[in-house]
């Protein structure tokens, strides 16, 4: 697809787990995906940005995945003849016992939607066996061109089933907590064992076949449709991942990564006192040095065979981060401590920035050297494929004209863009630049408007200030009291967005159909967190008389503002 920045362009961003459709399993998969793209394009979208697809977890967060390669299992389209191994009798037998009208409802169970999907996929494996020759060289050719990784993919989700399905390495039996050791308990195997080991190995490998098949269609799809697909790339990893399993050499595992303390977000006081603490290892850049930096390029080349431009989640890591000198279960051990007491507890190691901060002139320089040479050999990788970078935060001065040197997009969060308690006008963005009101982890605008507006909660002093900014930014003088948020602010927020001189400008669907819910909580544990879905079907979104009318506002500003 063509995406040069000299064409600007609206996308909405629509995390994958909450698009529902009438069929689905309980959770958004890449046929509810394909009728979303479709929406879109009507619309006048022409780009979908998702959050990170990678296999996740026991907390089923995308941004700590237990690979940096392997896909989510869970976002595949499972259904007879899809993939082709899985017959009818096979999918109405696995369902048989499933309340199908339970599972959709409300939000992803996703224990259940889990065991049901892999049930279904292991049937598929089994049909697979007697599969065409030619299906079965296509599925050993796969294996072949991604060996680099899916091998050490494959061992670990193998080991995990020995351990009750859990990723967390350190807890496992004591002769498998490295990567040496467990090779060589499973050559200690009988033979009978060994052989139901590489077997479940060969399923895994079979898993991310059919996922790495079905999104490179879905990509084929949109491009069909003049829709572009945007990934995303969490700077970091998790501890508790096959790469850092196989690799721990290139990891620093006694530090955690995350951010400075961050007044923002209220609804955490961990992160207003401490930071944030995401519990990912930092990386041993001078190991990945040596080795030409080539985890990181095995990663991009699965981003893009994928998409069409992805984005950098912290790429102010690559420059320097905020580290921990411990591990996120210890994060309410430390909430109540002063200053001295954290350091005595962590023998005079304090959070702070790594390799260094920016406090003097030579360290900044420093940063933003070493900085380049990581996000050079990122981009080596890329081909044709765009990078936007997600800059915000506590940002040094050298990062963001770094990025745009490289020709990376960076962000604009319009009631964040201040100048001398002036909030900076669309028109002065830079082209190169992503623009949006909110992110996955922001709450919602409509849900800013009733705190502040409609209910006048005395906590809703960041909401209140947040629309004040938006409302500047848009030029928003309302003319009629009281002010109707559909009527009056939303095509406002949304004429002055689509405005802006940036090169993309970016939708949240929450706050695209006006809705209230948020998908993550920044900080927090909370079981709504990454589970939450639309409430209505995308065909009952394309077919809502409601929402018929709020997309034909949307669509009218797209062409006003010369986005379409």
């Amino acid at each position: 697809m063509n995406l040069s920045p000299e064409k600007r362009i609206v996308g909405v961003l629509a995390p994958l787990f909450a698009l529902r459709r009438e069929d689905d399993l309980g959770v958004g998969d890449i046929a509810a995906l394909r009728e979303f793209i479709d929406w879109a394009a009507e619309i006048g979208f022409k780009l979908v940005q998702m959050l990170p697809i990678n296999e996740t977890g026991g907390d089923n967060s995308p941004y700590n995945a237990i690979s940096s390669r392997a896909l989510e299992p869970t976002t595949l389209h499972l259904a007879p003849g899809s993939p082709e191994d899985l017959t009818r009798e096979d999918f109405d037998a696995a369902i048989a016992d499933v309340d199908l009208a339970k599972l959709r409802r409300g939000s992803v169970k996703y224990r259940r939607v889990k065991k049901l999907k892999q049930h279904l996929l292991e049937k598929a494996f089994s049909n697979f066996a007697n599969a065409a020759q030619d299906r079965q060289a296509h599925f050993q050719q796969f294996c072949a061109d991604e060996a680099e990784w899916l091998d050490d993919y494959a061992f670990f989700r193998a080991l995990m089933e020995t351990n009750r399905g859990s990723e967390v390495w350190d807890q496992w039996r004591p002769k498998l907590q490295t990567i040496e050791k467990a090779r060589e308990w499973l050559r200690d195997l009988p033979q009978d064992r060994q052989s139901r080991f590489a077997h479940r190995q060969n399923f895994f490998r079979y898993v991310q076949w059919i996922a790495h098949e079905q999104w490179r269609e879905i990509r084929s799809y949109a491009s069909e449709r003049g829709v572009a697909l945007m990934g995303d790339i969490p700077f970091g990893v998790s501890y508790y991942s096959a790469d850092v399993f196989a690799q721990p050499n290139e990891f620093v595992l006694d530090w955690s990564g995350g951010a400075p303390p961050e007044p923002y977000f209220k609804d955490d006081e961990f992160t207003q006192k401490w930071g944030q603490n995401w519990g990912i290892p930092l990386y041993r850049w001078d190991a990945m040095r040596a080795n030409h930096f080539a985890w990181w390029q095995q990663r991009v080349r699965g981003v893009r065979e994928i998409f069409d431009v992805f984005r950098i989640d912290h790429v102010l890591g690559f420059y320097r981060i905020y580290a921990f000198p411990w591990r996120p279960t210890r994060n309410q051990e430390f909430l109540p401590l002063d200053r001295q007491e954290m350091l005595q507890k962590t023998n005079g190691r304090e959070p702070g920035f790594a390799p260094r901060g920016d406090d003097a002139q030579e360290d900044c320089e420093a940063n933003r050297r070493e900085g380049e040479e990581y996000l050079r050999a990122v981009l080596e990788e890329c081909g044709d494929t765009r990078v936007a970078g997600e800059d915000l935060g506590t940002v040094p001065n050298y990062m963001r004209p770094n990025l745009r040197s490289l020709g990376i997009a960076g962000f604009k969060i319009p009631q964040w863009e201040t100048r001398h308690d002036r909030v900076i006008p669309g028109s002065e963005y830079e082209r190169l630049s992503v623009t949006t009101y909110a992110t996955h982890d922001h709450k919602p605008i409509r849900a800013m408007w009733e705190e502040a507006v409609e209910e006048e909660r005395s906590t809703s002093d960041q909401a209140r200030q947040d629309l004040n900014r938006m409302a500047d930014f848009a030029g928003f003088k309302p003319q009629e009291h009281p002010i109707d948020f559909e009527r009056h602010f939303y095509p406002a927020i949304m004429d002055a967005l689509f405005a802006s001189n940036a090169w993309i400008a970016v939708v949240m669907l929450t706050d695209l159909l006006a809705r209230k819910y948020r998908f993550n909580v920044p900080g927090t544990a909370a079981n709504s967190n990454w589970t939450r879905r639309m409430q209505r079907t995308v065909a009952q979104l394309r077919s809502s008389r409601t929402e018929q009318r709020r997309m034909l506002v949307i669509r009218e500003l797209l062409e006003k503002n010369g986005r379409i």
